[in-house]
């Protein structure tokens, strides 16, 4: 991460940190804390925080109003961070990310499926049997059948979302 003229040697051996590369980490860390500010409760409480201070000032952070108050909190934050060691926080949420991605990959390819199962009509079930051998048939037949009712007659798809809200209950419940 460090460029080799940001690292120097003293006289006795030992590397020291340019001022720019120091003022570059302390910005990375507060960037991090304002990663950490943006998540819930829920996602806050997977990361590995072990400062009850910093905890503190995270959760704070949402009843600041102003701009200038929000930016000297941030700084504070900041500070905080710099003495914790930031790998462990990363490593948390890169794993709440690649969740949060995973799951929008599932529900995307809900979706595709829904789309496709409509646009083929009756022979789509075929694609949603194939995939759940447990799914109930009639009831797949009944929302195509309907939303073809509601394509022609210029109504809102709530077939469409029964369809979608169904085979999300299909995938939570089977193993795919």
């Amino acid at each position: 991460m460090a460029n080799d003229d940001s690292i120097f040697h003293d006289g006795n051996g030992e590397e020291t940190l340019s001022k720019s590369e120091i003022k570059r980490r302390m910005i990375a860390l507060q960037e991090l804390g304002e990663t950490l500010t943006r998540l819930s409760d829920k996602q806050l409480a997977m990361i590995p925080l072990d400062d009850p201070r910093l905890v503190d000032a995270i959760v704070e952070t949402r009843n600041i109003q102003s701009n200038s108050a929000r930016r000297r909190h941030m700084q504070y934050i900041g500070k905080l961070m710099r003495d914790i060691d930031p790998a462990p926080i990363e490593s948390a949420l890169d794993t709440l990310y690649s969740e949060q991605r995973a799951s929008a990959d599932r529900f995307h390819l809900l979706e595709e499926l829904r789309d496709d199962v409509l646009s083929q009509g009756l022979k789509g079930i075929e694609q949603v049997v194939t995939r759940w051998p447990t799914a109930d048939r009639q009831h797949l037949r009944q929302l195509v059948l309907q939303h073809q009712r509601e394509m022609a007659s210029d109504k809102s798809p709530a077939a469409s979302r029964k369809l979608f809200r169904y085979l999300r209950e299909l995938q939570e419940n089977g193993t795919n």
